[in-house]
């Protein structure tokens, strides 16, 4: 067995050559440009977990995360489009870089190689991957719409939030454990009680990150400070905020919502301050990481072969970018 340090750096190894093509440069260029700027390659990472928690890893679980990995960039070139982010890991976003219609592209032909890699599949499993595969990008481009409906919405219930977190980020997640558990014969039973695992673990992912975006270390994030700030996301910092403050904060935070000020960053998190909403962010992830555990106490398999998966889930919520 190996660990989850071990299986990144296995996963790293595998992944980090030239997925595309030469020709045309002008396409497949930006393409290798994104996939080169890393990041952390943890859903890719969650098959060969998933795998190794019922059996030894199979070849097909490689090719299942080079797929997962590859839809995963897809997902991160067109969000940065539609929220018009200048910064991604540090770096210039493929759309700002090498402009729209090329990073529209980018996208796609990530999405069609993902594709290629899953038919590389030798498992007779392979109708069940492609299944949960299909659901699962579906699902997230409907988690991303939500969000962006979000965005022009005066309210959001908290409920409606975790809805659209649990489409856009967590069913990803969950579904990279569960293909992953499926090439490794894992039972039906054992495969819901993983899905759902991830799944509670990518809200709390959620949690952490929302809370990174508006408090955490810029150079560290990677990411523009505040970004969900300037784009009026509906997070579960300003959701709260708006469920806690006073009149007076409530009618602060609405009428910054409607400007651009260069400002605007720096009083939105002082009223979030106010309200206490870092702690309860805190309090709310550890309510999802607890969930989370009690699915995996749930997995009939030795205790031993889920510890990989308790060092991934420690990983993802003591991470400071």
């Amino acid at each position: 067995m190996y660990s989850f340090l071990e299986l990144s750096e296995k996963f790293n190894e595998e992944f980090d050559h030239r997925h595309f093509p030469k020709s045309p440069e002008s396409l497949y260029e930006p393409g290798n440009y994104f996939l080169n700027l890393g990041g952390k390659r943890i859903r890719p990472v969650m098959c060969l977990l998933g795998n190794e928690m019922f059996s030894d890893i199979h070849p097909d679980a490689y090719q299942l995360a080079n797929a997962v990995e590859l839809f995963h960039n897809f997902t991160l070139v067109h969000d940065d489009m539609m929220d018009a982010a200048h910064l991604r890991r540090g770096k210039t976003t493929v759309h700002i870089k090498y402009g729209d219609s090329t990073a529209l592209l980018v996208g796609d032909v990530m999405m069609i190689r993902a594709y290629e890699y899953i038919q590389k599949i030798q498992s007779s499993h392979l109708s069940k991957i492609l299944q949960l595969f299909n659901t699962t990008a579906k699902e997230v481009c409907e988690g991303q719409q939500l969000d962006m409906d979000f965005e022009k919405m005066d309210k959001v219930s908290l409920d409606d939030y975790i809805h659209m977190i649990t489409l856009k980020t967590s069913v990803l997640l969950a579904a990279s454990l569960e293909m992953g558990a499926i090439i490794g014969g894992a039972s039906e039973s054992n495969c819901k009680q993983l899905y759902e695992f991830g799944k509670k673990l990518g809200i709390a992912f959620q949690v952490q990150d929302d809370y990174l975006d508006a408090f955490g270390d810029a150079a560290l994030f990677g990411k523009e400070p505040g970004g969900d700030i300037k784009q009026n996301k509906k997070t579960f910092l300003l959701i709260h905020a708006l469920e806690v403050a006073t009149a007076k904060q409530k009618a602060e935070l609405l009428e910054l919502m409607k400007t651009d000020k260069p400002d605007k960053v720096e009083k939105v998190l002082e009223i979030f301050k106010a309200c206490k909403v870092d702690e309860w962010a805190e309090s709310l992830k550890v309510k999802y990481v607890k969930e989370a555990f009690a699915h995996l106490e749930n997995i009939a398999v030795v205790e031993k072969r889920k510890q990989p998966t308790i060092e991934l889930a420690h990983y993802l919520m003591n991470r400071t970018k």
